[in-house]
């Protein structure tokens, strides 16, 4: 049974996630604070975590940060629950390494909604957009089970988003692919605009593919567009 992790002080929020959950189908383990929620991150190992970030003590962006320092928690997926509507408070989440993001107060089908995407994206549960036949295209090869991307003799492993706005990109290289359907097709939900989620992301992704391109620019931006791959 998939397992979720659900960490936030506040009890009423934390029963109220986890009878949510469970009459979902998932195995829920709870914590109540920064430093029990990063214990039971190592200790459970869970499929996906949701995660508060204001906690007395030790908050979400501090947990956040140490479970990427540890290479059996770095892939675990996050989303991130938050009072705060700041957009810095957003990409800092994202730029530590948070996967999504939800201001309460929240409807919990959405929360739900993202739970199943983020799942998806792992393996846990079925994807209905699963990786398709083109693993190979000229310099670039792409491996699902590793989340790699290798351009010539050169490999990088990247995170599941990552991966998965690559694979997209890839799909459909020399083509604008629309921030609209890179939320839709990535998050697995319905965008509403939210376009600085995309830049934090392809910023990283960016990164790390141009760390093994050689000086090739893969990656183009198409202001007012999307996004284009170009091999």
């Amino acid at each position: 049974m998939t397992k979720i992790l659900v960490i936030d002080d506040d009890k009423a929020i934390n029963e109220l996630i986890k009878l949510n959950l469970e009459l979902s189908g998932y195995n829920v383990i709870q914590g109540f604070n920064g430093t029990e929620g990063f214990a039971l991150a190592r200790q459970e190992m869970p499929d996906l975590i949701v995660l508060d970030v204001m906690m007395p003590e030790v908050d979400g962006f501090t947990v956040v940060q140490r479970i990427r320092q540890f290479q059996d928690t770095s892939d675990i997926p996050i989303i991130m629950l938050t009072a705060l509507s700041e957009l810095n408070d957003k990409v800092n989440g994202f730029n530590l390494g948070a996967d999504d993001y939800l201001t309460k107060p929240f409807e919990t089908e959405e929360l739900l909604i993202r739970v199943r995407a983020l799942l998806k994206r792992t393996g846990k549960i079925p994807k209905s957009s699963a990786v398709r036949d083109l693993l190979t295209y000229k310099e670039i090869t792409i491996m699902p089970e590793t989340y790699t991307v290798k351009i010539n003799e050169n490999e990088k492993r990247l995170t599941p988003i990552e991966f998965d706005i690559f694979n997209l990109l890839f799909q459909n290289h020399g083509n604008t692919v629309s921030s609209q359907k890179l939320l839709k097709e990535v998050w697995g939900y319905e965008p509403d605009d939210d376009i600085e989620t995309i830049r934090v992301h392809i910023r990283h992704l960016r990164s790390k593919i141009d760390k093994i391109s050689n000086g090739k620019k893969y990656i183009e931006t198409i202001y007012g567009g999307g996004y284009k791959l170009n091999i």
